[in-house]
């Protein structure tokens, strides 16, 4: 590839890097926030659950609003998240009157408001080493439960002892959707014993069996735990592009399928970074591009689809023709979708190992996993449509 054509793909990389940030950015701000209410005594671990649980590290790094003398509304940009976090309940009478208050207002008014800022579940925590729940926490468990779903969730939950706390805690038969011991961070017993992180996988799900479907996403992008779940709904709706892809590349126009079929997959890849809730810098993306089909980017797709197989299949005006270019349209999205996936679900566990995955890294994994992708995509295509259908050029680039 001469200098200058270097630089002309470098530039396009860099335009469609921009593109897709600004798409992404546009994705998340269209998702439904889910908002949680966080409450318990000083103590109790809320602050360590929150940065456990979600993504950015958000009790540390969120910024704080307060609503009342007792409550803190929690935000960070990026996060499709509200997090109402309430100060220690070591109160006098009279103060924990006022909070029970403020707690059913807030429930109330957030409600009023409308979906998008109604609280969808409250986490009550109990520190289980203090093996206690006093009877105001039982009275602000049962005012909240009367509006608004309510986990029971016992941090710090080591041996027999919190067995039997979960045993009472059961038999008071609190009105909550489910009590959860947890531990939400690996425990350092002495040397090298510890006792690793548990109760956290069943937090996720039991969130989302008993929040709003709406939220659903918002939840899945702020959490940090489970990254398959984050992995299962990026490829559910990346399928849903491969129809799309299929209809334009029917097209035998081939001016259509060039203009149509690069935005729409920038699109999709959008959305499924919106998915996995990790903010990419341009660098990032570009590698990410670079990574697809060697040195020709992401413009090498609305190529390939659409002049190659206009320059060498014949018949391209016919029906066939149409199912040739549907077809392979459909085999490079579905590559390109998956291989992209996988990228993020690299990204997103080294960044929760506290490491900087490498630029150059980024790239050849992406480029490995699109040569995978593109052959298990193949392996797994009808056998009349890879007879009769697919092009020459198309099994070369797959090298088989």
């Amino acid at each position: 590839m001469s200098l200058w054509n270097k630089i002309t793909q470098r530039k396009a990389n860099r335009d469609i890097a921009n593109n897709l940030m600004e798409k992404t950015q546009q994705e998340v701000d269209r998702i439904e926030p889910i908002n949680i209410l966080v409450a318990g005594k000083t103590g109790s671990g809320k602050s360590t659950l929150i940065n456990a649980v979600f993504r950015e590290k958000l009790a540390e790094t969120g910024v704080g609003q307060p609503i009342t003398q007792h409550i803190e509304k929690i935000t960070k940009e990026g996060v499709p998240l509200t997090l109402y976090d309430t100060k220690g309940l070591e109160l006098n009478p009279e103060a924990q009157h006022e909070v029970l208050l403020s707690l059913s207002n807030l429930i109330k008014s957030q409600k009023e408001k409308g979906s998008h800022e109604a609280i969808d579940i409250v986490y009550y925590c109990i520190n289980s080493t203090m093996a206690r729940i006093e009877p105001f926490e039982i009275e602000l468990i049962e005012a909240m439960a009367e509006h608004v779903p309510v986990l029971l969730i016992m941090t710090q939950s080591i041996g027999e002892k919190n067995s039997d706390f979960e045993k009472y805690l059961n038999e008071l038969d609190l009105p909550v959707q489910s009590t959860i011991p947890l531990l939400a961070k690996t425990y350092l017993i002495r040397g090298e014993q510890r006792i690793p992180a548990y109760g956290l996988q069943e937090l996720i799900d039991t969130t989302l069996e008993v929040v709003p479907t709406e939220v659903h996403k918002a939840f899945i992008n702020a959490q940090q735990i489970d990254l398959n779940i984050k992995v299962e709904h990026a490829r559910r709706w990346a399928n849903k592009y491969v129809a799309s892809a299929f209809g334009v590349g029917f097209s035998p126009i081939p001016i259509s399928d060039a203009t149509l079929l690069v935005p729409m997959q920038i699109t999709m890849l959008a959305h499924i970074t919106s998915i996995f809730g990790l903010s990419l810098d341009k660098a990032q993306i570009v590698s990410i591009i670079a990574g697809i089909g060697g040195t020709g980017g992401a413009t090498y797709f609305g190529k390939i689809l659409v002049s190659s197989a206009f320059k060498l299949i014949p018949g391209i005006g016919t029906v066939a023709g149409g199912m040739i270019s549907g077809t392979t349209a459909s085999v490079l999205t579905v590559a390109l979708a998956f291989s992209y996936i996988e990228v993020l679900r690299q990204i997103a566990i080294a960044e929760i190992n506290g490491r900087d995955m490498k630029i150059k890294e980024i790239q050849q994994i992406m480029n490995k996993n699109l040569s995978e992708q593109l052959d298990v995509v193949y392996e797994n295509l009808p056998k009349d449509i890879k007879e009769n259908y697919l092009p020459e050029w198309l099994g070369s680039f797959l090298n088989l």
